[in-house]
C-alpha cells in the first residue's frame, strides 16, 4: 500500500530527536515524528507530593499541551479532558521505567508542548519526554544529588491502526482522522508492554487484526529506541 505521504504500511515516518534542546532545564529534547514536533523538558523540584512525604520516594509527573498555533486552527490555551488524559498517559509511561526508591525525594516534572501536530502527539510526548527525564537523571548523578541510575529501560510509544482497510504504523493526522482503527502502544525496551489504547472508529476489528498491530507497533517501538539511545549517546 503507497500512503499519502509515500510511506510503506510498516514504516515510520522520519524521526529526529535533538536533545539539549532548551538551555535552562535539567534535560530537554525537540522530537520529530515528521511534521508533528514536541518540545519535551525536565523539571527536577526539591519535594514531593504530599502522600510520599517522609517515605524517601521521588515521584514522575507531566504535563502536556498544544501551542495555539499547533494545527490549521487556532487551539484554546486551556485544559481540556483530552489534555488531562494524554498527560496522565505521558506521566503513566514514565514512571514504568523509573525506580523512585533510587531519586529520594525528588520530583521530576516533564512538560510537552507540542508546537507543531500532524498526529502522533501522544506517542511523540512519550518517546521525547524519556530522553528528556533521561538527561536530568545524568544531570542528578553527575551532582551527586542520586548515588543510583533510577532508570530501568527505555520506554517509546507508537500508533499503529486500520486504514482503508490496511494495517500501517505511526499515523499522521490525515490516516489518524479517517482511520477505521487506531491504537496507541507503549512498549519499554524489552518488550513489555505499558499500555494499550485502542478504538475502532467505523465497525468493530478482530482479535487477529490487534494481535497484529500490537506487532507492528511493536517493531516500530523498538526503531524508537534505537534512536533514543543514538540521541542519548548510548549506541
Amino acid at each position: 500500500m503507497q500512503r499519502n505521504d509515500g510511506r510503506i504500511f510498516d514504516q515510520l515516518r522520519n524521526i529526529r530527536v535533538t536533545k539539549d534542546y532548551i538551555k535552562y532545564p535539567d534535560g530537554s529534547c525537540l522530537i520529530e515524528f515528521g511534521d508533528t514536533k514536541v518540545i519535551c523538558t525536565a523539571v527536577v523540584e526539591k519535594e514531593v507530593p504530599p502522600f510520599l512525604k517522609g517515605t524517601n520516594t521521588g515521584w514522575v509527573t507531566a504535563e502536556y499541551a498544544m501551542l495555539p498555533a499547533s494545527c490549521n486552527q487556532r487551539v484554546k490555551r486551556a485544559i481540556s479532558g483530552r489534555t488531562q488524559e494524554i498527560q496522565r498517559l505521558v506521566g503513566r509511561s514514565l514512571r514504568s521505567v523509573v525506580a523512585m526508591d533510587k531519586l529520594g525525594e525528588l520530583t521530576i516534572k516533564i512538560d510537552c508542548d507540542v508546537i507543531q501536530a500532524d498526529g502522533g502527539t501522544r506517542t511523540a510526548s512519550i518517546t521525547g519526554g524519556f530522553v528528556a527525564l533521561m538527561l536530568a537523571c545524568r544531570k542528578l548523578r553527575a551532582q551527586g544529588v542520586i548515588k543510583e541510575d533510577p532508570i530501568k529501560d527505555y520506554v517509546a510509544a507508537v500508533s499503529a491502526g486500520i486504514y482503508k482497510g490496511h494495517l500501517i504504523l505511526d499515523l499522521n493526522y490525515e490516516e489518524d482522522s479517517n482511520a477505521q482503527m487506531d491504537m496507541n502502544v507503549v512498549m519499554v525496551g524489552q518488550g513489555n508492554l505499558v499500555e494499550v489504547q485502542g478504538t475502532a472508529e467505523d465497525g468493530t476489528f478482530s482479535r487477529e487484526q490487534m494481535n497484529d498491530l500490537l506487532d507492528l507497533a511493536g517493531d516500530g517501538i523498538r526503531q524508537l529506541v534505537e534512536v533514543q539511545k543514538k540521541a542519548l549517546g548510548d549506541i
